[in-house]
């Protein structure tokens, strides 16, 4: 099955059963967060897709908003702890092992941008999967972390629906 028809089969079982919308945006985004998960699943681009559903097919936003706000902290929460206990024997444990390097640039990064790179590293690909794993490695105060991990969640799981909800009523409008 190529990228393109998990995409269609993803979308059109959302569309069909809207009531598991929520649970189904809940694991996109816990799964794009989770260090290990994010490298192998395509969830920003099922979760651009799912944001069309929500101005196309009546679904209300918030919930919405707030179940990806939520799979995206609670992803990132689980990745921070797994590093934080297991420490650089993560560098060991597949699909980390294939790449060791991101562990590398991540850590160069964290050290550079400190709380902000939890931050900033949400909305890039290859670091929103290591940074928080980094950030439990180095042992950043868990406070900070969370603080950054949610406002970040928040922010991002805005920016991951947004283009689908405003852009194609928009674009509706538009072509009248």
């Amino acid at each position: 099955m190529t990228l393109s028809e998990i995409i269609n089969v993803i979308t059109e079982f959302a569309r069909d059963h809207q009531i598991l919308a929520i649970f189904i945006v809940f694991i996109l985004a816990f799964g794009e967060s989770l260090a290990f998960i994010s490298l192998l699943l395509p969830a920003t681009v099922l979760l651009l897709g799912l944001g069309a559903l929500i101005g196309d097919n009546g679904l209300t936003f918030l919930p919405i908003w707030l179940a990806v706000a939520c799979g995206a902290f609670l992803g990132d929460w689980l990745s921070y702890w797994f590093g934080f206990h297991y420490k650089n024997s993560v560098r060991h444990m597949w699909p980390i092992s294939r790449r060791p390097e991101m562990l590398d640039r991540g850590h160069l990064f964290l050290e550079r941008w400190g709380v902000w790179s939890v931050f900033i590293g949400r909305f890039f690909g290859p670091l929103r999967a290591v940074i928080p794993l980094v950030a439990g490695i180095c042992a950043m105060p868990k406070h900070y972390f969370q603080l950054a991990n949610l406002l970040s969640a928040m922010v991002w799981a805005f920016a991951i629906l947004a283009p689908g909800v405003f852009g194609l009523s928009w674009l509706a409008q538009w072509m009248g």
